[in-house]
């Protein structure tokens, strides 16, 4: 069995998106989603595309919500 160095660096040949489909695989095999908070976050989602779409809420760029983001930190 390969050791978790070797696995790291095998990990690190790949493409970035197969990188990402790893990690993803990985955390829902160690961590199971509770159904009961997914159906809340896709509900709280749902809502906030809805606001949206009606104009209740302004998007934002990422550029300024990131220039926001460093400069609080």
């Amino acid at each position: 069995m390969p050791t978790a160095r070797e696995l790291v660096q095998e990990i690190e040949k790949l493409p970035p998106a197969e990188r990402v489909r790893l990690i993803d695989m990985v955390i829902r095999d160690t961590i199971k989603p509770d159904a009961e908070i997914e159906r809340i976050w896709i509900k709280e989602a749902e809502a906030r595309w809805a606001a949206f779409e009606r104009g209740e809420v302004e998007a934002m760029p990422y550029e300024s919500v990131m220039t926001k983001y460093r400069d609080s930190q």
